[in-house]
């Protein structure tokens, strides 16, 4: 990242980030991750334009045993390939051949479990996120929704397979602190197809944080 050509303002609020490191992403438990996903900063630089929002909401999806899953019973193709590469790398896939969903690829290699990024809080760059998305001004469906969070930041598909630790797109952690109450859990939403697996609660938000989708029924 070119930081000379970036503000004063925003210097200052990358200097305040600490990039979360492989550890992180390489553990086992895709919900522990999945939660403590929340409160995180993802940061992108793409065209010398910096953008960054705090993430408010994720499911996760816990791999081959898990009916909501692109890699279910250790479905591999060239989409979810990267869902099998190690912890760490960005999976953008495209739903409704419209939206780009960004999701974190997690634990060790070969096991394809993934947090869909589903709402986060803008923080840097809203004029240049406003102008992605076409809207006139800001308000909570900016970046609420999957969809609109990958809008809003610019992330596409070809961003696929990119190491989270780059410098040009990274999540961080800055000196925000959640406690377990300020966290919703919920079940996941649009995976009625997945049976049982649907009613599994893997959806976390901030509670009363108003970037965030549909507010759930169950509560934890």
């Amino acid at each position: 990242m070119v930081t000379d050509r970036l503000t004063t303002k925003e210097q200052q609020f990358l200097a305040s980030l600490k990039m979360l490191n492989e550890n992180f992403y390489m553990r086992k438990d895709v919900v522990k991750i999945s939660k403590e996903l929340l409160g995180k900063i993802i940061v992108t630089y793409f065209n010398e334009q910096l953008t960054a929002a705090r993430i408010t909401e994720t499911e996760a999806y816990n791999g081959i045993v898990d009916k909501a899953s692109h890699a279910y019973n250790n479905r591999r193709t060239k989409r979810t390939e990267i869902m099998y590469a190690n912890g760490g790398a960005a999976y953008v896939y495209l739903c409704y051949g419209i939206h780009h969903l960004f999701n974190v690829v997690t634990n060790l290699k070969d096991v394809p479990n993934a947090v869909l990024v589903r709402a986060a809080e803008p923080l840097i760059g809203i004029d240049v996120m406003l102008a992605r998305t076409r809207k006139k001004k800001l308000d909570y469906t900016l970046t609420s929704g999957p969809g609109n969070v990958s809008k809003a930041l610019g992330i596409y598909t070809h961003h696929t397979g990119i190491d989270l630790r780059s410098d040009h797109f990274f999540i961080a952690a800055d000196d925000y602190v959640l406690t377990k109450k300020d966290i919703i859990t919920a079940t996941r939403i649009g995976v009625d197809y997945a049976a049982e697996d649907a009613l599994l609660p893997y959806r976390f938000l901030i509670k009363n944080n108003k970037y965030v989708t549909k507010p759930p029924k169950l509560n934890s």
